[in-house]
């Protein structure tokens, strides 16, 4: 329950939020959000092209907390009938909680619907501890009035994680592979810290994914025009519906997109000539780059690694970015320079008895998890001596 000099207000919709009092709460640097993916206008956009909505399984149940009508905390929550699009799995807790005669769904998810990006969820720019325990407190509230199984925050800051499972939720660790900036000056001085034999096949594969002529642009704000996102979606859609059937983000969350965040966007076209054949979304925070979508209509030796990988590099090191984070799973991006690091999510689990399975599994998870990271850790491409801590 809020103190008792805030007030909650649950909002069915991020339009019925003014964007100036969402991005308020949002942690911005320069008049921008941090975090492109925390801005109003993603979550905006999202619900306007009818990706993430009620009809889809996303029902915004977005929390703010006021004291005397000043916006002090929020909290972005969704009402789900399913588990898709999140990117951290419990099919197999629903599963289990369903043949033991439980409803597992609807469960309320706090999250940016389709993007496993680290990003903060409790949303309080005083920091201010009291108005944290309030939002999950709500939250708890929330979830036994919607009837709700469980709550769910995923891809939290570890701090953030650390925080909310010392208020009785369930910690959960996984990874992804993000690449660091040494403060290189070029490609090659990044090449230059790793072994010889892992230069020469980075070096050989960007070789070969260009070599019959194909050339790469990047194109950010003004230069992003509609009929690059017309031949963006076909790589997209094409891609997506090979992988999972049907892609969670229609042509219209673009085009949107486009009106209001392009300066936040870079899209990488590989091009035949004049004819774009493969092309890869990106988005800027404040010191990284997210990579996140990307299709093709030819298929191309090493055009993958080379529009997500390595172009998202070369973007960073032009742009003096500190990290790439290129998106979920993928261990092939290890040969490529690309660092084994921790993500986390936080769970609350209403029922007794699905909540000790759930923290019995989770224990035997993390071990396996933490084992995992220190292999992949020994097998960076990197010399010896060459990697920093981060």
């Amino acid at each position: 329950m809020p103190s008792p000099s805030l007030t909650a207000t649950i909002y069915p919709s991020t339009a019925a939020i003014p964007a100036e009092t969402w991005n308020a709460l949002v942690p911005s640097t320069g008049g921008k959000t941090d975090n492109p993916f925390l801005d109003h206008a993603f979550f905006l956009a999202l619900e306007q092209s009818g990706c993430a909505t009620g009809r889809t399984g996303w029902q915004p149940q977005h929390i703010v907390l006021a004291d005397a009508d000043r916006p002090m905390g929020m909290m972005p929550l969704f009402l789900k009938s399913h588990s898709m699009g999140e990117y951290v799995f419990d099919h197999g807790w629903a599963d289990a909680y369903e043949r033991a005669g439980g409803n597992y769904y609807p469960k309320l998810q706090c999250s940016v619907p389709f993007t496993p990006a680290t990003a903060p969820k409790l949303l309080v720019p005083s920091g201010d501890p009291a108005i944290q325990a309030a939002l999950l407190s709500t939250a708890q509230q929330l979830a036994e009035q919607r009837k709700a199984s469980s709550v769910h925050a995923t891809f939290v800051p570890e701090a953030e994680a650390d925080l909310i499972a010392g208020d009785g939720w369930l910690k959960r660790m996984d990874t992804q592979f993000h690449w660091f900036n040494q403060g290189f000056a070029s490609f090659e001085d990044f090449l230059e810290t790793l072994s010889s034999r892992k230069r020469k096949t980075i070096r050989r594969e960007r070789r070969d994914a260009l070599a019959d002529g194909l050339t790469v642009k990047w194109l950010s704000g003004s230069d992003l025009m509609e009929h690059h996102w017309d031949a963006f979606y076909d790589f997209y859609e094409d891609t997506g519906a090979r992988k999972w059937g049907r892609p969670y983000l229609n042509r219209e969350f673009f085009s949107l997109l486009n009106q209001t965040m392009a300066d936040r966007i870079v899209l990488m076209l590989a091009y035949d000539g004049p004819t774009p054949i493969a092309g890869a979304i990106n988005f800027l925070g404040s010191d990284r780059i997210f990579g996140r979508n990307w299709g093709c209509t030819r298929d191309v030796p090493f055009l993958h690694f080379e529009l997500c990988y390595y172009q998202a590099i070369d973007y960073a090191i032009a742009h003096k970015l500190a990290v790439v984070e290129a998106g979920a799973q993928g261990e092939h991006k290890l040969a490529r320079g690309y660092e084994p690091t921790p993500t986390y999510s936080v769970h609350w689990i209403a029922h007794p008895g699905l909540r000790h399975a759930v923290a019995d599994f989770l224990e035997h998870e993390r071990m396996s998890v933490t084992h995992e990271q220190l292999l992949l850790d020994a097998h960076t491409p990197f010399r010896k001596g060459e990697r920093t801590d981060h």
